[in-house]
């Protein structure tokens, strides 16, 4: 009777087993999955408040702490990681210091925003000291390392030159793409928020990301007269959730636990190797990648060599090739991807990546052999 009633039929696809194509995958992220992740990721579920649960959380901050270096209260979280800075950071109508890839996040939110460097470019430390006095904004956001141009920004200066400032700004550091492949000193460099993804050196799948605060940060947290705009951003709420106020949990949210297995074991490798060989391997690798892209006659996007990103490199679109055909080639031809520019550096640069467990000396020459097969192969205009 029931199933007379029942119109439409399934979808064909949802009929047949999943398939998916083995690939490289070299572009600014994600990354591929290391098999122990994956077995993190893929064990039986549990529930959302479950000791065992809770516990990953609990050597998450001490591990994610060594990784940053800094003793700070940390989070792991689900990946809207900008927007719970901005939300907790600011209320309407205040100031917000940012590079161009971050400028929706504060307008939407209602706050003033201004541009220091431009796409491509690193910022010079005079120029904030201007902009710092003139704007007296509350929160100055960078990136350190951009993959969308390949450029790792120096944070040398930064949080010193924010907290003496009169109006107390903070510095908020996006390190999604660098983690663990350039160093980030939290408390040397006097961080008050930095953030990282889960997708990239990690090799972990995408949507989960740890955050820290210093104590400075936290106090401006503290010290709201509004509730943020967001419950789920509430760190309140997700501080006590994952159990770092010393208060009896509360239920807040049921988290995507299975990644955030995923999350840990990728912490877990990265501290068992240490940074320092991490930075090292991620330096050697991506030297090795900028030499041969070199042999092949490409140039090279950032011409300062320790202005590069040592995760993803950029490089640009030799004259008379279309990008888009490059890209496709080798994704057709040899299983790998490799990625265009994003926002203003579209149609000038290919970007390739490699983080993690990506990052090996045998996949800088597969990808580079890939390259030289594209040139050779794909169409050249000589207008």
């Amino acid at each position: 009777m029931a199933s007379n009633l029942l119109h439409v039929l399934p979808p064909q696809g949802l009929l047949r087993p999943l398939a998916m194509p083995e690939r490289l995958l070299l572009g600014p992220g994600p990354s591929n999955v290391h098999p122990r992740i994956l077995a993190a990721g893929g064990r039986q579920l549990l529930g959302h408040m479950h000791p065992e649960v809770l516990q990953v959380s609990c050597p998450g901050p001490q591990v994610t702490a060594q990784l940053k270096a800094h003793q700070n209260l940390t989070l792991p979280l689900p990946k809207c990681l900008p927007g719970a800075s901005v939300h907790e950071l600011l209320k309407p109508p205040g100031e917000y210091f940012t590079p161009w890839d971050i400028e929706e996040v504060s307008a939407g939110h209602g706050a003033g925003w201004w541009v220091q460097a431009g796409p491509g470019g690193s910022h010079l430390l005079l120029c904030f000291t201007q902009g710092l006095v003139r704007h007296k904004p509350l929160v100055l956001f960078i990136t350190h390392g951009e993959s969308s141009t390949g450029v790792l920004q120096p944070l040398e200066g930064l949080g010193e030159l924010c907290h003496r400032s009169v109006h107390g700004c903070l510095l908020l550091v996006d390190a999604v793409a660098s983690l663990g492949g350039a160093p980030i000193f939290m408390d040397q460099q006097e961080i008050d928020i930095l953030y990282s993804g889960s997708q990239k050196v990690l090799n972990a799948p995408p949507g989960t990301a740890p955050i820290s605060f210093s104590e400075r940060a936290r106090e401006k947290i503290l010290g709201r007269k509004t509730k943020p705009p967001s419950f789920y951003l509430d760190m309140h709420w997700l501080a006590n959730y994952w159990g770092c106020d010393g208060e009896l949990r509360r239920y807040h949210h049921t988290p995507p636990i299975n990644s955030f297995f995923s999350l840990r074991e990728g912490l877990a490798m990265l501290a068992e190797l240490g940074l320092e060989k991490s930075w090292e391997h991620h330096q050697l690798n991506c030297a090795q990648l900028c030499q041969g892209l070199r042999d092949l006659g490409l140039e090279l996007f950032v011409k300062e060599e320790k202005a590069r990103l040592p995760t993803v490199t950029t490089v640009r679109v030799p004259e008379g090739y279309d990008w888009k055909e490059i890209v496709a080639f080798l994704m057709d031809n040899h299983a790998i991807e490799i990625s265009g520019g994003l926002g203003p550096s579209v149609g000038e640069v290919l970007r390739i990546g490699l983080m993690g467990c990506n990052s090996t000396s045998s996949n800088v020459d597969r990808v580079l052999h890939a390259l030289r097969d594209a040139l050779r192969c794909c169409h050249r205009s000589r207008l």
